[in-house]
């Protein structure tokens, strides 16, 4: 077996693992709930939060957050449409669908990228939010897979591309 077919299957297995964590009820409606607040709201929220709480301190951090979520969904949309990944669910069987997909296509995992994206921005500036940013990116991220929209390295890959994004950014910040 070559190496990619062993990442494939792996990739599979880890998949299916993570998805039959839907036939508890509490499980699917508390990842469907993590997801769609990382669908934006969360973030959007935080943004608002920081403003309201900090006032013009926080204007520089928030228009950073969203130059990085524009570069972000912009990587995103090419990299969906040119690689076509078809998503878990319509591809194995025995994946489960337990959220309605916002696109057709997998790769990479958009929620990922800007969660992982905005949470470094949002470090930079106000690290004592990390307990919280950080826990609700591996969420977010891990819900993805657990509602089989995404494979392992979905998500893998939309987490190097938020960092990439996120730390070029701040070298121009």
């Amino acid at each position: 077996m070559s190496r990619l077919e062993a990442l494939r299957r792996c990739d599979e297995w880890l998949c299916l693992r993570m998805n039959a964590g839907l036939r508890y009820r509490a499980l699917l409606h508390f990842f469907r709930g993590v997801s769609w607040l990382g669908n934006g709201i969360f973030w959007y929220a935080l943004m608002l939060a920081l403003l309201v709480q900090r006032g013009g301190e926080a204007l520089f951090a928030v228009l950073h957050m969203i130059g990085v979520g524009a570069a972000g969904a912009i990587t995103y949309a090419v990299l969906k449409r040119s690689t076509s990944r078809p998503r878990p669910y319509r591809v194995v069987p025995a994946v489960a669908v337990g959220a309605a997909p916002l696109d057709a296509f997998s790769f990479p995992s958009g929620h990922t990228l800007h969660a992982v994206a905005f949470s470094i921005v949002a470090l930079t500036y106000y690290p004592a939010l990390a307990p919280v940013l950080i826990g609700f990116t591996l969420l977010t991220s891990a819900s993805r897979v657990v509602l089989g929209l995404h494979y392992p390295s979905d998500v893998l890959a939309g987490a190097a591309l938020g960092a990439g994004i996120a730390l070029s950014s701040l070298r121009f910040a």
